[in-house]
């Protein structure tokens, strides 16, 4: 029972102080707001950080071909350092192509699939009530028939039904 107080405490104790952090050093904070209203070079990297933020937003909600990764990375390549920009590193990250797995690559056909497998259930389920509906209903017909027979004779009846 201690044990479970005193890591409600710790996780209290860490809330708070990942609060008051954040509060003091963080983009909230009044001198970073402050600092942020004052200096032009700021502003362009926080709207730079905002423009960032809606691609990434936009790039989860859309499909996105094969080359994606080597576009992110020229991008980002561009904004290193002239030096960088040409070193041999940056030329294979320019170049490199995703490497999906083999269940990534299925994932596309997953609708496809459920609606196949969906449509096979139905006609296995169809199938199996159908023809079990029939035989229902030939025993059922039988049992009619046989009936009708025995009220016109019990021989007739027997003659044609023991086939």
């Amino acid at each position: 029972m201690k044990a479970k107080k005193t890591n409600k405490n710790c996780s209290n104790i860490k809330d708070r102080f990942y609060k008051t952090i954040s509060k003091r050093v963080g983009l909230e904070a009044g001198w970073v707001q402050n600092h942020i209203a004052g200096c032009p070079k700021c502003q362009r990297r926080l709207a730079s950080l905002g423009r960032v933020n809606l691609a990434l937003s936009m790039i989860k909600s859309m499909p996105h071909g094969t080359d994606l990764l080597g576009k992110a990375n020229s991008q980002a390549i561009g904004v290193l350092k002239h030096s960088l920009r040409n070193c041999s590193k940056a030329e294979k990250l320019r170049k490199i192509l995703p490497n999906p797995t083999v269940f990534e690559k299925c994932w596309t056909y997953r609708n496809t699939a459920a609606n196949s497998a969906a449509c096979i259930a139905i006609l296995c389920l169809m199938k199996v009530g159908i023809f079990s509906s029939a035989s229902k209903l030939q025993a059922e017909s039988q049992k009619i028939v046989k009936q009708y027979y025995e009220q016109a004779g019990k021989d007739l009846a027997d003659d044609i039904f023991s086939a």
